[in-house]
């Protein structure tokens, strides 16, 4: 399923990685999320951004008093659905407060034009973006069940945000990409100050593996732990909808949720 760039047989990437080698793994099956058998969304709406009334994220929430670690989840290019919300639960099922953000204001796309409108719009003003995940931020550091310890994840056009948010937005404790756009200059991934995870794919044709491997040795160069894996023969977007090819993508999206969940225990929890 996976080989490592330094054996000289692509396609898995993994230099610093505080996942990889570890004793205790934290394995658990598959978020029905991904394979479209999940319940309807069980937590509830969240107005996060102070006087904004359009931007309307969702919120998941562990059993118990807690207090947890929070994750913010950035949505792909056509806003926030439940499939998304449903990941949102199964991370709150891990311990995580889950909150997913709405950088569309309400809005989703239902074909490529409009997802396109949507991510050109929201990365020409980029500002609001990152005003809209410093205002997630606070929310949850606002509230009694939170640590204060907060990842940032995203798929798609979300990793490629995620990464940007990781360079210049208000502190947080981790960054985990799935096949978002990548950085790859060491000067500007100095502004990381926390360790990144990536999930890529090899036949993804706009993050090539090669540009994966950049951006990984980059982020090896300046000394930032990470774990960044490229799965073979599946393409951009295998990892939120396996049940699309169930025999090629179960495989590389269990491993990478187990991957993802050693990631947040290690960069999160005490």
């Amino acid at each position: 399923m996976t080989r490592s760039w330094l054996m000289g047989a692509a396609l898995a990437l993994m230099l610093t990685s505080p996942v990889h080698g570890q004793e205790d793994q934290v394995v658990s099956n598959i978020p029905d999320a991904i394979l479209g058998t999940a319940p309807p969304p069980q937590g509830i709406e969240a107005r996060y951004v102070p006087g904004d009334e359009e931007t309307q994220g969702y919120i998941a929430v562990p059993e118990g008093e807690g207090p947890f670690p929070a994750v913010i989840l950035i949505h792909e290019w056509n806003g926030l659905t439940d499939r998304v919300r449903q990941v949102a639960d199964a991370l709150a099922d891990q311990g995580y407060v889950a909150l997913a953000a709405d950088l569309y204001r309400g809005r989703t796309g239902s074909n490529r034009d409009e997802n396109m409108a949507l991510v050109q719009e929201a990365r020409g003003n980029m500002d609001a973006v990152i005003a809209n995940l410093d205002a997630a931020q606070q929310f949850l550091r606002n509230r009694p069940d939170v640590t204060g310890k907060i990842g940032v994840m995203g798929w798609c056009f979300g990793g490629g945000i995620a990464l940007s948010y990781g360079l210049g937005g208000e502190h947080h404790d981790a960054t985990a990409i799935f096949y978002g756009s990548l950085v790859e200059d060491p000067d500007v991934l100095r502004s990381l100050h926390h360790p990144v995870y990536g999930t890529f794919a090899e036949n993804d044709r706009g993050i090539p593996p090669e540009q994966v491997e950049r951006f990984a040795a980059a982020l090896d160069a300046i000394g930032i732990e990470n774990d960044i894996h490229v799965y073979d023969h599946v393409g951009h977007g295998f990892w939120l909808r396996v049940e699309e090819d169930p025999d090629t993508r179960l495989e590389p999206a269990q491993d990478a949720w187990n991957r993802l969940l050693q990631f947040l225990t290690l960069a999160l929890r005490p």
